[in-house]
């Protein structure tokens, strides 16, 4: 199985690359805003649980976003492999995939992490917030998200990168110029 965790900061173009990277290599993609959003559309008891909690206000502990992961990864079906998108987000959540992979008989195959420089991500997702009136991208918010980045995420590059499976990837140029080193990096790893 060829599983690819996509990595970058807040405006790195995840987004915008993970569906070009699901079509060309028939991966299934997990977001986990996506799937904890499903799981409470189904009404599970798991499902009852998340809500409790984001109705709260809180965030979902590691522990039900795992329960919710496996039940996704055993119900996989025809995929080549798995896109992860915001998952792992922290390093704790970077050793439970591994451990979860591990207890499927399968491992992540590598981290692309979209390196694109900060004056870029803020211009990015400025313009982001015209176009589509998203509110959460203002220059504060986005200077938060940053620096949450930075403390919390960017560490899980580091725990890839000492297992040799963290691949950066110039994520500046046109969408289509990307594309094709993200390719070039998973064309390698096959």
């Amino acid at each position: 199985m060829l599983n690819i965790a996509l990595f970058g900061p807040p405006g790195s173009g995840k987004g915008t690359q993970s569906k070009k990277i699901i079509e060309k290599y028939n991966l299934a993609y997990i977001s986990t805003g996506d799937m904890l959003r499903a799981e409470i559309a189904e009404g599970s008891d798991l499902g009852k649980r998340v809500k409790s909690v984001m109705d709260a206000g809180e965030l979902v502990s590691d522990e039900l976003v795992v329960q919710i992961l496996e039940k996704k990864i055993k119900n996989l079906v025809g995929a080549n492999g798995i896109l992860f998108d915001g998952f792992p987000r922290n390093l704790v959540q970077a050793y439970i995939l591994t451990g979860l992979l591990a207890k499927l008989n399968t491992e992540l195959t590598a981290m692309i992490s979209l390196e694109v420089p900060e004056e870029e991500l803020m211009q990015r997702m400025l313009k982001r917030a015209e176009l589509e009136g998203r509110s959460d991208d203002k220059p504060e918010t986005i200077k938060n998200r940053f620096r949450q980045y930075e403390s919390k995420t960017r560490p899980v590059s580091g725990f890839y990168r000492e297992m040799n499976k963290c691949y950066p990837v110039n994520g500046v140029g046109t969408v289509e110029e990307i594309f094709q080193r993200v390719c070039g990096v998973i064309d390698g790893l096959k």
